[in-house]
């Protein structure tokens, strides 16, 4: 497969039951995304969004369908070409909802922690934790526990710790669910950096319409199928 993309999926399909209470909540889901790209996927509650969001990130594997990352068959419908466990956390990022911060670690720590879990010693890790910190502008708040910092403060530091192992792939569900408009921006602005700076494939699910023109390319999802994709350029108003 081709190397430009850091995420590919061919016609992925999720069935859940079976007979009368068979329940499709994806099907035929197709979408590339290049390294260097930010992607938003839209739609409405149930459209199958997460559903997707957690098949890419080799949590809920799917029925049917194909996901290639950086090139590599991972899935092939349930079964696996690699150890999951082991290739998520070596290539992959997830920023949630909510920070989802241990509430007992300074804000550092937390960046340091996921560092550690990754094989480097405490002192690297508290090195390359500072450098993430300061490198997403929240490097003034290291010390803070995450009662005290803001909600936008705490989502950068999650950015923080999902960049940790250096992930080719970062998936975001809802990052800004909880967050102002402003800082929902500022988040938004930030994935797409990181997918700019850093090369690496970001996917973003959002009901967020006010930060589209961040993005490079948006999906839409509904009733779960796929829509076509949409580079930023087509939504453009023609003069």
């Amino acid at each position: 497969m081709d190397h430009k993309f850091a995420i590919e999926t061919h016609q992925m399909t999720k069935v859940y039951g079976s007979g009368n209470t068979e329940v499709i909540a994806m099907h035929d889901a197709t979408m590339n995304v290049e390294r260097g790209e930010v992607v938003a996927l839209l739609g409405p509650s149930g459209a199958g969004k997460s559903t997707f969001l957690t098949a890419i990130g080799l949590i809920n594997p799917p029925t049917s369908g194909q996901i290639f990352i950086g090139g590599q068959l991972i899935l092939d419908g349930p079964q696996s070409h690699t150890n999951l466990r082991t290739f998520r956390k070596q290539h992959i990022g997830f920023v949630f909802q909510k920070a989802n911060l241990i509430p007992f670690l300074t804000a550092i720590e937390n960046v340091q922690v996921a560092l550690e879990i990754n094989g480097n010693s405490p002192r690297a890790a508290r090195k390359e934790a500072l450098a993430l910190m300061d490198y997403l502008g929240v490097a003034d708040r290291a010390n803070g526990l995450p009662n005290t910092l803001s909600g936008g403060q705490q989502q950068r530091v999650a950015v923080a710790r999902a960049l940790a192992n250096k992930p080719s792939v970062i998936l975001a569900d809802e990052p800004t669910a909880a967050l102002d408009g402003h800082r929902g921006r500022q988040v938004m602005e930030l994935f797409a950096q990181v997918a700019h700076e850093r090369g690496a494939g970001v996917v973003v699910v959002t009901h967020d319409h006010r930060a589209l023109d961040v993005f490079d390319t948006i999906y839409e999802m509904e009733d779960g199928a796929m829509g076509p994709k949409k580079r930023q350029s087509d939504l453009m108003p023609s003069h």
